[in-house]
């Protein structure tokens, strides 16, 4: 591959690398650029555009510890100059590469539209951590947008990230927000903003099809190894290590999928581009949180189809999956092929190569409704008390039970989140127009319970949260930061990072929207 074309149209009003505006002279720590190093093809050097007037908004002073940043200097003007990514000569920003399934349709080229990777952090625990920002300025692989954001979304991307955090999820997280100074247009005028989010990574099944649609096997090989060595070391030991790594990430994902349907989390644009190699959740657009159960809920704007739906949110990560696996089946078959046959002397072993290769992912696609429907059922069983139970009870009558209360609560419309504190509070009933049918069903649940109810109830208030970032709540507190006030969501941000813990004062940020509310959209910000 020659490389990316830099000549992408409709990026006149970029910055090319190298320009800079009011940046710190050094850093205290070090950025470092392995990604760019491993695989140049996959990334382009590139430059944030000038911001007028920083001003830090938010910043997660915790995360700055777990990275070794002083959240002092992050802070002074030099910090702040930073995290608007302006930075000092020598450090090379780059916007990354991917392509992508949006919606189901493939977009060949999508990449860091108005992203860009600052570099690389190595925590206090050893691990590597990318520094990424958003709203950064246009790039080349802008798709006719400013390449700008708005303090709301940004703030959304902080507070859910923070809540996922909180829960125990894995996520990218959001280290700062700076508002830039300058108005972004969208239907109307709003305060500009940057977010600095930190990721284990931002290798994407993206990445693997962008790679994989150059014909070039080498960067493919490249950037696979890159992926196995810096998130799924263990597959390198592996006697197919590629397909090892395709399972890995299969299973991460499975778990990462069912983890947050505990929670009611609707993750709004599950697209390829938008799943990582890592297993983290990535991309808090269109997102939002269940009120009423129901597995057709959706709360994205532009989802008009619900693909993406709470309750299709598996299928979709199955189906992406899928996608990742096909980029694979080259680098599987150099382990699964004939090696008789690999000097390709009658090209019929590498035909029965590349089928065996199709055999072997299609076997560990497979895999991900076994591990998503054990995780879910699992996480399902610690929510009504009963974890710890046999796995022949778990199959033939915990199974049913949550089959049975998924039933009732879609039917009375109940709330995800309270009912199961109410149910580990004896209250649950008050939730269900029809007692009866509830009572049946918590007597069924009731026999299989221990004697110290007060022991299954504190269990089950430790994996039942009570704080989500509720969307009327969040929406309430996006409006009034974009009008100049951060308490509402430094209030809200505070409650959902510490999620499990009823707290005084805080009542208010429990419930869902009042009864009669219109519908909640979200929308993308871009």
């Amino acid at each position: 591959m020659a490389g990316i074309d830099p000549t992408a149209p409709e990026v006149d009003d970029a910055q090319p690398a190298g320009e800079t505006l009011g940046s710190p002279t050094s850093l205290p720590f070090r950025l470092d650029d392995s990604y760019a190093r491993a695989v140049p093809a996959l990334s382009l050097a590139w430059s944030a555009a000038p911001v007028p007037a920083p001003r830090l908004l938010t910043l997660d002073e915790g995360l700055a510890d777990e990275l070794s940043l002083d959240p002092a200097w992050l802070r002074s003007p030099d910090g702040v100059a930073l995290l608007s990514g302006q930075v000092p000569e020598g450090v090379t920003t780059v916007a990354q590469a991917y392509a992508g399934h949006q919606f189901g349709g493939y977009s060949p080229r999508l990449g860091d539209g108005r992203a860009l990777l600052l570099g690389e952090l190595v925590d206090g625990s050893g691990a590597r951590r990318d520094l990424h920002l958003k709203g950064s300025g246009r790039t080349p692989f802008a798709r006719g947008g400013d390449g700008k954001a708005a303090v709301g979304p940004m703030l959304r991307e902080h507070v859910v990230s923070a809540a996922m955090h909180g829960l125990g999820i894995p996520t990218t997280r959001a280290l700062a927000v700076v508002a830039t100074g300058e108005t972004v247009l969208r239907e109307t005028p709003l305060p500009g903003a940057i977010l600095a989010r930190v990721a284990a990574s931002h290798l994407r099944v993206g990445t693997f099809q962008y790679a994989a649609a150059t014909g070039d096997p080498a960067l493919l090989r490249s950037l696979a190894d890159y992926a196995i060595a810096r998130h799924h070391p263990e597959a390198a030991e592996a006697d197919e290590p590629y397909l090892e790594l395709f399972r890995r990430v299969t299973l991460a994902q499975a778990e990462l999928v069912a983890r947050w349907s505990l929670v009611g989390f609707v993750h709004g644009v599950l697209n390829t581009d938008n799943m990582t190699i890592s297993g983290e959740t990535i991309d808090y657009g269109p997102c939002a949180f269940l009120d009423a159960y129901d597995p057709a809920t959706v709360y994205s704007s532009i989802d008009t189809g619900g693909r993406y739906a709470f309750g299709n949110q598996p299928a979709a990560a199955q189906w992406n999956l899928a996608r990742l696996g096909e980029t694979l089946i080259l680098l599987i078959a150099e382990g699964t092929k004939d090696t008789e046959g690999a000097d390709g002397a009658d090209g019929a072993d590498g035909a029965d190569g590349a089928d065996a290769a199709v055999e072997a992912a299609t076997g560990v696609l497979h895999e991900f409704a076994e591990r998503y429907d054990r995780v879910f059922v699992d996480g399902m069983a610690a929510k009504l008390g009963l974890a710890g139970l046999d796995a022949a009870t778990t199959r033939d009558v915990v199974r049913p039970l949550v089959t049975d209360l998924l039933a009732l609560l879609q039917t009375h419309g109940v709330d995800w989140t309270s009912f199961f504190r109410a149910l580990a509070a004896g209250t649950a009933g008050g939730h269900f127009l029809d007692a009866m049918a509830f009572d049946a069903w918590s007597a069924r649940r009731d026999a299989l319970l221990p004697d110290d109810r007060a022991a299954v109830a504190a269990r089950m208030d430790a994996v039942n949260p009570v704080y989500v970032p509720r969307n009327h709540r969040v929406e309430e507190a996006l409006a009034r930061a974009t009008a100049g006030d951060l308490g509402p969501f430094e209030r809200l941000l505070d409650a959902v990072a510490s999620p499990y813990a009823e707290r005084p004062g805080l009542e208010d940020l429990r419930g869902p929207a009042p009864a009669g509310a219109p519908r909640h959209i979200t929308y993308c910000g871009t």
